[in-house]
C-alpha cells in the first residue's frame, strides 16, 4: 500500500429534523390540546483513533463524510428519530487541521481517543412546547438547526522511538531490516524509499522499541527540495535519532560532510529537530578502508559533539547486537526522564 501521510475531507454533520405541528384527534375527547413531537438530532461526524488504519491512503478516494439528518417529529408526541453518527477511523499520530482556520482541531496520539468534529443540528420543538394558558393551540413549532460543515487537513506523523535518518544509501533499509521484522524494499543503488517503515526491535534489554527508516533526505530537504518537508514531518515526534553514515563513502578530505548536509537540513527545519537526542552509527564497516575512514570521521566529530558513535556492518551484522543494545538504554533513559515531573 502506498504511503500517504497527508489528505484533505470535508465533514458534514446532519441537520435536526423539525418539529410537528399537531394536535390530539380522540372521540369523546373536547379540545384535544397540541401533542406535537419534537425533531431528532441530527448525527455527529467522529474522529477516532483506531489500530486498523494505519495511513491515510483511503482518504484518497473518499473526501466526503456526511452524517444522518434527524428524523421530523410526529403526531401523538413521537419524538423523530436521531440521525446516526459517522465515525472516521484514522491512525494513531495524525493530526488534524481546521483548513480554513488554520486552528489545530485534535492531535491523536493515543489508541481510542476520539474527537467530534461536526455536532449534528438540535431538533427542533414540537408544538405541544408552546402551549400556554393563554395560547392553547399554537399552530407552529421549530425547524430543526442545520449541522456543521468543515473541510479539515489530516496530516500523519510517524510515531517511533527512534528516527533513522542519513543520506540515500546509507544503509537505513537494510538496517531496519537486520533489527526488525520489518522488510522494506532494498536497492544497491542510491535509491531512496518512498515510504517510512516501521518495525519493533526486541533487544533482550528493556522493553522493545519502534523505529521507523526515514526515507533519505537531500540538500534542500527543509525548502522542500525532493520530499523533504513530508519526510522531515515523521522525525518530528521521535524519541531519538540514530544518525546513519555510509562509512566506505567518507570523504577523507571533510570527513563529516555527509554528517554536516544531513545536520543542516534537520536544524533548518526546526530548533525542536536540532536540539533532539542523538547518536550516531557507522555503516558498511566491512567494506574496505572503511575502519580508516571510521577514525578520521570520530577524531573530526570528537572537535565539535561528544556524540556517541558506533561501528557497525548492516549486510554481515557486525556490531548490530551492541547498536540494540545501546539504543535500548537510551531510549529507555529518555522515556524516564519524560514520565519524571
Amino acid at each position: 500500500m502506498k504511503f500517504v501521510d497527508e489528505a484533505t475531507v470535508t465533514v458534514q454533520s446532519g441537520n435536526g429534523g423539525r418539529g410537528c405541528v399537531s394536535f390530539r384527534r380522540e372521540r369523546f375527547v373536547e379540545r384535544g390540546g397540541p401533542d406535537g413531537g419534537d425533531g431528532g438530532e441530527g448525527g455527529d461526524v467522529i474522529l477516532k483513533t483506531s489500530s486498523r488504519s494505519r495511513t491515510l491512503y483511503p482518504f484518497r478516494f473518499e473526501k466526503l463524510f456526511k452524517a444522518k439528518n434527524g428524523g421530523h417529529g410526529e403526531g401523538s408526541q413521537k419524538h423523530g428519530r436521531n440521525g446516526e453518527p459517522v465515525i472516521i477511523e484514522i491512525p494513531r499520530g495524525t493530526v488534524v487541521f481546521d483548513l480554513d482556520t488554520g486552528e489545530v482541531v485534535g492531535d491523536f496520539t493515543e489508541e481510542g481517543q476520539s474527537i467530534v468534529v461536526a455536532k449534528g443540528g438540535r431538533g427542533g420543538k414540537g408544538n405541544k412546547h408552546f402551549a400556554t394558558s393563554t395560547h392553547r393551540a399554537p399552530r407552529f413549532a421549530q425547524p430543526g438547526e442545520p449541522g456543521q460543515k468543515f473541510t479539515l487537513k489530516l496530516e500523519l506523523k510517524l510515531i517511533a522511538d527512534v528516527g533513522i535518518i542519513g543520506l540515500p544509501n546509507a544503509g537505513k533499509s537494510t538496517l531496519i531490516s537486520v533489527l526488525s521484522s520489518a522488510r522494506p524494499k532494498i536497492a544497491d543503488y542510491p535509491f531512496t524509499t518512498l515510504t517510512p517503515n516501521i518495525g519493533m526491535v526486541n533487544a533482550g534489554w528493556g522493553e522493545p522499541f519502534a523505529v521507523a527508516d526515514i526515507p533519505g533526505l537531500i540538500e534542500g530537504a527543509h525548502q522542500g527540495a525532493g520530499l523533504g518537508i513530508r519526510f522531515l514531518k515523521h522525525i518530528e515526534r521521535t524519541r531519538l535519532l540514530l544518525h546513519l553514515v555510509d562509512a566506505g563513502a567518507i570523504d577523507e578530505a571533510d570527513p563529516l560532510q555527509a554528517y554536516r548536509t544531513i545536520e543542516k537540513e534537520i536544524s533548518l527545519y526546526s530548533e525542536t529537530m536540532q536540539n533532539k537526542p542523538r547518536m550516531v552509527a557507522l555503516n558498511k564497516i566491512d567494506l574496505p578502508e572503511a575502519r580508516e575512514n571510521a577514525q578520521l570521521f570520530i577524531a573530526a566529530l570528537a572537535k565539535e559533539s561528544d556524540l556517541e558513535v558506533l561501528l557497525i556492518s548492516a549486510a554481515t551484522t557486525e556490531g548490530i547486537d551492541h547498536l540494540k543494545k545501546r539504543v535500548a538504554q537510551r531510549v529507555e533513559t529518555l522515556h524516564e526522564s519524560e514520565e519524571t515531573p
